[in-house]
């Protein structure tokens, strides 16, 4: 399942990047756009949106488009330069360059962690698939911290993934956050072939886990398994276990060798 929502990510994130270049996106302090403006090279510009929603234009001065998209701000320069007698029938084109106001950030086990910009609607798995998809070392619970009021929750990729994205696949918004948190781990030593730190499956078994550390050594015995775990207090407990004994994160389990 992980191999498969990375290849939806691969082949998502193209068509995605591409349509946030193309679209008629609304603008916000920070953005750079570039203005051209046909037949008028001399009023052509590239400029940044001021933190009061501004740019300044040749003839017009200060011009207010927070808020505007692309294409409305752009008949708003058209309409302001024949209004004042400059051009007539005016035809200004503009794109952003650089989208700073409508951003979400995306960080934790992510190919490309950092900030993206987004047009419309988006939701967790569009944006994802921007930054490159979850990597191996990824987990399958993803943290959304919301803009609005800072509020935190916890969706399961998974989940999306077999609900063909109609499982709490939710909208971002600009401001939000998303986490992909570290796969849980569990540790393995004592008489197995590979002893070691390995991803936690869900509800992994005692005989899974040993399967997952090469099996026995030689030396091993079945009956001599242990798990050292942390109780609620933090106190490191430890425990003889059977096989059916699920696993939980941070559990050291431990073979004994055999006496025999």
């Amino acid at each position: 399942m992980k191999n498969i929502c990375k290849v939806l990510f691969s082949l998502l994130s193209v068509a995605i990047c591409m349509s946030v270049l193309a679209a008629d996106v609304q603008l916000g302090a920070g953005d750079v756009v570039k203005i051209n403006v046909y037949n008028n090279p001399d009023l052509s510009l590239e400029a940044r949106i001021s933190e009061a929603g501004t740019i300044s234009y040749p003839l017009l001065g200060d011009v207010n488009l927070q808020g505007l998209g692309t294409s409305a701000a752009g008949k708003k320069i058209a309409d302001l330069l024949e209004k004042g007698g400059y051009i007539r029938n005016a035809q200004v084109n503009m794109i952003v360059t650089l989208m700073q106001s409508q951003q979400v950030s995306v960080l934790g086990q992510v190919a490309r962690p950092g900030r993206y910009p987004i047009d419309g609607t988006r939701n967790i798995t569009d944006i994802l698939a921007i930054a490159g998809g979850v990597t191996a070392d990824g987990g399958d619970t993803i943290t959304l911290i919301r803009k609005q009021d800072r509020k935190k929750e916890s969706i399961d990729l998974i989940d999306i993934v077999r609900s063909n994205g109609t499982s709490r696949n939710v909208e971002v918004v600009p401001g939000d956050v998303i986490y992909v948190e570290r796969a849980p781990r569990f540790y393995i030593y004592g008489e197995v072939q590979r002893p070691g730190a390995y991803r936690l499956e869900k509800n992994m078994s005692v005989l899974q886990a040993l399967s997952v550390g090469g099996g026995l050594t030689p030396r091993g015995t079945e009956r001599g398994v242990r798990i050292k775990r942390r109780d609620s207090s933090g106190t490191m407990q430890e425990m003889n276990v059977k096989h059916d004994e699920i696993v939980t994160t941070d559990d050291v389990v431990y073979v004994r060798e055999s006496l025999f």
